[in-house]
């Protein structure tokens, strides 16, 4: 019987200091940053990206000061969003979201595309009402590039796009969903070849139908790094209970296509974090192509 108290004493200490560690980590944003060289871009021109996604209402700081002086410091080009700034379940508050755009979009462009929170929203009007509505307007009254299967030309060089997910992606459970052949291309059309391509998909599940539609650059986030990462195994478990998956987080390569997870900066339903600390993603885009190839490259391919 000593034996068992002793157990349950360190058992309880053990958690203890684990939800202490988890409090902690949700609290204390990191910033990666990810450079990138593309040869269908000119030497000399280069691009910084922020990437937010998975803000799921949380805030660091007062109206997320801390998060948006980092932002300042880095001063990006563009700030790109990849959705799930709020959380729909219940009531889908917007305060949170608009009030961080609102301090953004005053220093920097803003590209947003959707996350299943979004679309949940949008799809939801029994529940949500008019909510989908009022976020769209605020969108347009801050002068937010809203990508809802859409797609603009940043410069000369650069397009972004942003795909909406159907439902079903993510209401797989325990299995990986297909993606079936010309499912983006449905929603979003031909890959514009002319330009470097970034593409905003909230699902870090179809990195390759990703490249084949010819996304250079795929950003995602949606699984949260996977909760609880283990080193060498990564992350444990996404929303969808899919466990131990290798494309929680991280960068992936298929030649010079790239796709980057970020680990997201809030949590809502599973509210822990455990060696996966809020990410504040940094991209850097630097071209490499002489002087007319680039170009010439672009013009093959039309």
């Amino acid at each position: 019987m000593p034996y068992l108290g002793m157990g349950l004493l360190a058992g309880a200490a053990v958690a203890v200091g684990l939800a202490a560690r988890s409090e902690y980590e949700k609290n204390s944003f990191v910033t990666e940053q990810f450079r990138i060289t593309s040869s269908r871009i000119p030497s000399g021109i280069r691009r910084n990206f922020v990437f937010l996604t998975d803000l799921h209402d949380k805030q660091f700081s007062l109206e997320n000061s801390s998060l948006i002086d980092r932002i300042r410091k880095i001063s990006p080009d563009a700030v790109l969003i990849g959705g799930d700034m709020m959380v729909s379940k219940g009531k889908a508050d917007l305060s949170v979201t608009v009030k961080l755009l609102e301090n953004l979009t005053g220093d920097f462009p803003v590209f947003y595309g959707n996350g299943n929170h979004e679309e949940r929203m949008k799809r939801e009007r029994e529940i949500y009402g008019s909510r989908y509505d009022s976020f769209v307007r605020e969108l347009k009254r801050l002068g937010v590039v809203y990508l809802s299967d859409s797609g603009i030309d940043l410069d000369s060089y650069i397009r972004i796009t942003g795909c909406n997910l159907d439902e079903k992606y993510y209401r797989h459970r325990f299995t990986v969903p297909k993606l079936p052949a010309g499912e983006l291309e449905r929603h979003v059309g031909k890959r514009d070849s002319r330009h470097y391509q970034i593409l905003l998909l909230h699902s870090p599940l179809f990195f390759d139908e990703c490249c084949r539609w010819g996304a250079d650059l795929t950003l995602c986030g949606h699984f949260h790094g996977g909760t609880i990462r283990i080193p060498f195994l990564g992350g444990v478990m996404t929303p969808q209970y899919q466990f131990f998956l290798p494309w929680c987080a991280g960068r992936f390569d298929r030649g010079e296509q790239t796709m980057i997870v970020g680990r997201g900066l809030g949590t809502h339903s599973v509210n822990i974090r455990l060696n996966n600390r809020p990410q504040l993603v940094w991209i850097t885009l630097e071209g490499t192509a002489e002087p007319g190839k680039a170009e010439s490259r672009r013009e093959e391919e039309v």
